[in-house]
């Protein structure tokens, strides 16, 4: 027995409040062990949302770019820049948190992304339209960008409680279940080595009132 077992009083009191201590981490173990199992369920879900999500962007980037191509061909690249000066805007982007599976991950409000072709703010009369369909391609992967930073920090947050949670579970499977269970065996024995001895006792206390009463 370790040390440890050494310090603990072996008594029936003591034995009944290891018994409670082993059911209750016993029971948070596996409660532990369905919390892993559900995160580990929502961490693949979100990272086929990301996956999605990630090529999304990359093909809305990819088609912004090709439109952007066309305008500067169009319109040169000084009117691009007096467009780019006149279009700029402020974005409202709002960061709100919601509860995944006791996980508080991060929920994005975005408003003005996507604008009306007369909201940019450039002469529509002076541009040409690939400009506007290149404006419109940039605002389509902004918002499928910051929806992608969503999911990415929702994967993050996801990924660390999941391996909060396994350590955890590590900790009650493979450290205070057996210490406990030790301790127990520990004072179980104790306590048969007691009765035994108290039997022997009672045994020699009895031969010797009977060789008294012959």
């Amino acid at each position: 027995m370790t040390s440890g077992s050494e310090n603990i009083q072996p008594t029936r009191g003591e034995l009944l409040k290891l018994k409670k201590r082993i059911e209750l981490a016993e029971r948070g173990h596996e409660l532990l062990q369905e919390k892993r199992d559900a995160l580990v369920t929502e961490f693949f879900d979100h990272l086929d949302t990301l996956k999605e999500k990630r090529e999304k962007v990359d093909e809305e980037m990819e088609e912004a770019f090709e439109d952007l191509i066309e305008a500067k061909v169009v319109s040169g690249n000084l009117s691009l820049e007096q467009i780019g000066d006149a279009s700029k805007r402020d974005i409202d982007v709002d960061v709100d948190t919601r509860n995944i599976m006791g996980v508080r991950v991060p929920f994005m409000e975005v408003e003005n992304v996507k604008r009306e072709i007369t909201e940019r703010g450039y002469d529509l009369q002076e541009t040409s339209p690939k400009v506007d369909e290149a404006s419109e391609k940039f605002e389509e992967a902004l918002q499928a960008i910051l929806e992608l930073a969503e999911t990415e920090e929702i994967v993050k947050s996801l990924a660390r409680e999941i391996e909060k949670t396994k350590r955890r579970v590590n900790s009650l499977e493979h450290v205070l279940i057996p210490r406990l269970e030790e301790n127990k065996e520990y004072i179980e024995m104790r306590l048969e080595e007691q009765e035994r001895e108290d039997k022997f006792r009672m045994k020699r206390v009895k031969q010797k009132i009977e060789s008294q009463e012959t």
